[in-house]
């Protein structure tokens, strides 16, 4: 896909459109190595936090990719046409534990311009992160009494801020 820069005050985007209903593919890794994993997400958000622009995305300890997140110091946040959901769905249900999950799709991981971690060439929208905080979620801390639903086995998400440090989409996404 030909995508172009786009700096990241001037990406446009409904985040709940994104998160909710786009579904984008989190990866981490080093693509040059051909040691990576990625899986779909749904949680997440996009801002400024220390002054600088980040994306936020959650892992469960549970999930392989966790294993990655720990391992890398970066990330990519892939958005795709809508062609592309039967993929996102394997990717978000299937374990790369088993084996290579990525070539049961039609997606092609790419170097990404300014991570280790890769892109896609079929992405309409490549955010490439460095991770910069970490946190685990407290239960004890949830105000909402109905955020205890979301966890039934306890395995609660580390929450991992990555600055964006370079963004290629399609013009869509320019505002």
């Amino acid at each position: 896909m030909n995508l172009i820069q786009i700096d990241p005050r001037a990406l446009t985007i409904q985040p709940h459109e994104l998160f909710e209903f786009k579904s984008l593919l989190l990866t981490s890794g080093d693509y040059s190595k051909n040691k990576f994993n990625a899986m779909t997400i749904g949680w997440g958000s996009i801002g400024t936090m220390w002054n600088l622009p980040y994306v936020v995305v959650v892992v469960r300890p549970t999930r392989f990719t966790y294993k990655f997140m720990e391992e890398f110091e970066d990330f990519t946040v892939t958005a795709f046409p809508d062609a592309y959901q039967p993929a996102l769905k394997l990717l978000g249900t299937r374990s790369g534990r088993d084996g290579d999950k990525i070539i049961l799709t039609d997606l092609t991981p790419c170097p990404a311009q300014k991570v280790l971690s890769p892109s896609f060439a079929e992405a309409e929208l490549s955010i490439e992160c460095k991770k910069i905080y970490w946190q685990d979620l407290d239960p004890t801390h949830f105000l909402d009494v109905n955020i205890h639903n979301s966890y039934p086995r306890k395995d609660y998400h580390r929450i991992y801020y990555g600055e964006i440090v370079n963004i290629l989409g399609s013009a869509d996404y320019l505002k």
